[in-house]
């Protein structure tokens, strides 16, 4: 059965952006004279900008104001993201549910210059688009609150929604939400207990009843 409501995470899930976080992310560090750690992709994925700078100030010596270095790694991301591309599949779902009339909203933890950016290179921009940032809560996830105020935006009791997300981070906001929550990550792994766990866009379809 089609859910009343889907709330998609966008880094990684609706968007093939996670390589181009992780490339500005590098090349804004060598500005610094920091290189990157062989583990950054999975230290990082999923997490909000500021954990990651109190992790790359406590670690590797990053010596900015958190304004500066943000300013810095958008400085280096917001060109790369005109050759961004959707994930496989998904925008077709989306629209697909949205002509269903199923309620929908965009969970991101990225700042709302990202959000905006990345959705309008995917032509997901349009009069009513309900989208959550990480500017618009004060706790972002793995906090249940992003995906709670995208049920609140849409008028649904978070139970009769599913989360979407490609990250273990993401997902237990989810779960925390207490909505049905399906992972989808970028490549095969068990998901968080809970979470149901799919690796195509044609599970994805099958969960939620298309």
């Amino acid at each position: 059965m089609t859910p009343k409501a889907v709330f998609w995470d966008m880094d990684g899930t609706l968007v093939d952006s996670e390589p181009l976080h992780e490339a500005a992310l590098i090349a804004a560090l060598h500005s610094v004279g920091i290189a990157a750690p062989a583990d950054l992709h999975e230290r990082v994925l999923g997490i909000a900008a500021w954990p990651v700078y109190e992790m790359l100030r406590d670690e590797f010596g990053l010596d900015l104001p958190f304004d500066d270095w943000i300013v810095r790694k958008y400085d280096h991301y917001l060109p790369m993201a005109e050759t961004l591309k959707p994930r496989p599949g998904a925008i077709e779902i989306f629209n697909e549910l949205r002509a269903l009339g199923v309620a929908q909203a965009v969970v991101s933890n990225s700042d709302r210059l990202v959000v905006d950016a990345n959705l309008r290179m995917v032509g997901l921009f349009y009069p009513g688009m309900k989208t959550v940032s990480r500017n618009d809560v004060r706790e972002g996830k793995p906090h249940a609150e992003p995906f709670l105020r995208a049920a609140w935006l849409a008028d649904v009791d978070p139970a009769d929604a599913v989360a979407v997300d490609d990250s273990v981070t993401g997902v237990t906001a989810g779960l925390a939400a207490g909505m049905r929550t399906i992972f989808w990550p970028e490549v095969p792994m068990e998901g968080p207990p809970g979470a149901i766990v799919i690796n195509s866009a044609d599970e994805l379809r099958a969960e939620l009843g298309l």
